[in-house]
């Protein structure tokens, strides 16, 4: 058409102006167009629009210094290396699609009921954890965790949820009954969540087979099969499974994680976000957890 002018024409800074309008999602994509898209797509001035305004104040509270030739280079690896902040006490990334902040409380920074009575939960390093501790149950039977951190470090305009990061090892017990209570809560919204850290050992037709079995057996007199306390858990979770909302699900770096409860962080807000894991009504002790944190990452449908 006559008087039209091909975007590839455009100076450079013109087409980098745009890009850095975009996403970074779509500043990956304009870079197959051609190669002058390609060099402006990786230019500063549009990597340094999507890298949060108050990240040389965080980058100041980390343990070791983060040095990158290029603002797209330190958005990557912001992106898939997390660093640790406040001497290993958080960790902090960006989400690679929208690059809004993601933070990590370590279990160091909850606040965990008899968390510090070595009879109930002991402190140890983990090969698998970015964090210089985490925190592993032996043996309560009131199990509260409980994190906060303030909204105005999050990004605006932004719908985040809150995850404990998890493992179980392989002796646990008392994590899959009763449910467990979660909630979190910004100003007046308040998120809540039913959920189990872990599920049943067998399937409900294995547990019913077992118990006729075993009946079968205490009834003939041929033998007297006591119920192990694993079994009359699962047995109750088995009638008691209509309020679970949510269950775990695997992470990359090899933790489990469950959400806790979301919230949308607006534009201003400075309020502090309250996190919490319950389980004190049921009684029943519980052992075998191993805390890492409770991460706050953008929560997308």
């Amino acid at each position: 058409m006559e008087g039209s002018v091909a975007m590839s024409a455009l100076p450079e800074g013109c087409i980098a102006q745009a890009i850095s309008l975009t996403t970074p999602r779509d500043a990956c994509r304009s870079a197959a167009v051609s190669a002058v898209f390609r060099s402006a797509a990786a230019s500063d001035c549009v990597w340094k629009r999507f890298l949060p305004s108050d990240l040389p104040s965080i980058l100041s509270r980390a343990v070791d210094p983060v040095e990158c030739p290029s603002k797209r280079d330190l958005y990557f690896r912001l992106c898939d290396r997390p660093i640790l902040l406040d001497a290993g006490a958080m960790s902090f990334r960006l989400d690679r699609s929208s690059g809004a902040k993601c933070f990590m409380l370590s279990a160091k920074a909850l606040s965990i009921i008899w968390g510090v009575t070595p009879q109930y939960w002991t402190w140890a390093p983990h090969p698998n954890s970015r964090f210089p501790q985490v925190a592993k149950l032996l043996n309560v039977c009131w199990l509260e965790i409980r994190g906060k951190i303030k909204s105005k470090l999050l990004s605006p305009n932004t719908t985040y949820a809150a995850y404990l990061i998890f493992k179980v090892d392989e002796n646990y017990n008392g994590l899959s009954y009763p449910p467990q209570e979660a909630m979190v809560i910004l100003g007046s919204q308040v998120s809540e969540r039913t959920l189990r850290l872990v599920r049943p050992r067998m399937g409900a037709p294995a547990r019913r087979n077992t118990r006729i079995f075993r009946s079968f057996l205490n009834w003939r007199g041929v033998l007297a099969v006591p119920q192990s306390q694993d079994e009359a858990e699962e047995e109750e979770e088995e009638e008691d499974t209509s309020g679970v909302e949510v269950s775990p699900r695997s992470r990359d770096d090899g933790w489990m994680e469950v959400e806790l409860g979301e919230f949308y962080n607006a534009e201003g807000e400075d309020g502090e976000v309250e996190m919490s894991l319950m389980e004190v009504r049921g009684g029943h002790w519980k052992r075998g957890l191993i805390v890492e944190g409770i991460e706050i990452k953008p929560k997308y449908a």
